[in-house]
């Protein structure tokens, strides 16, 4: 009798931990980091507003042990002739650094690459004339390269 109400309170104590553990955040997030980040690197504008919401709020995020380094435009002027790519730039680090590390890489670089492209083409919204146009130049020149090297 003691024997089997000293394995049933165990194995309520496991159902138990069990129950807690999944209850959290932190237990919970690994599952959809996937979708989450894929989220975060689809080529819309709405796709950079919420990753750029996220950087701004890591912490909020721990759980997911995204990683958030950048070097910016690597070897590449971050503001090449005055336009501001370096946040283009680690969007497109944090897509590269994070799909390695799930090793979905290879199936993800091509959209990545496109995204960048695509925060790019946005920051060349705010000029006009000749200057739009040179920018515009500048984002298919970086676009090339990183499908080219990254």
């Amino acid at each position: 009798m003691h024997r089997r109400l000293a394995t049933a309170l165990a194995a309520s104590a496991l159902a138990l931990t069990g129950v807690v553990g999944t209850a959290t955040a932190a237990d919970a997030a690994p599952a959809d980091k996937a979708r989450v980040l894929a989220s975060w690197t689809q080529t819309s504008a709405s796709s950079y507003s919420l990753w750029s919401a996220a950087r701004a709020n890591q912490s909020a995020w721990a759980a997911y042990g995204f990683d958030w380094t950048t070097d910016h435009c690597s070897s590449s002027p971050d503001n090449p002739f005055g336009f501001p790519f370096s946040t283009s730039c680690a969007r497109h680090d944090f897509g590269y650094r994070n799909y390695k590390a799930m090793g979905t890489f290879d199936a993800n670089k091509a959209r990545l690459d496109s995204a960048f492209y695509e925060d790019l083409k946005r920051v060349c919204a705010n000029y006009g004339g000749a200057t739009k146009t040179a920018c515009n130049s500048t984002a298919w020149t970086y676009y090339q390269a990183v499908r080219a090297f990254g």
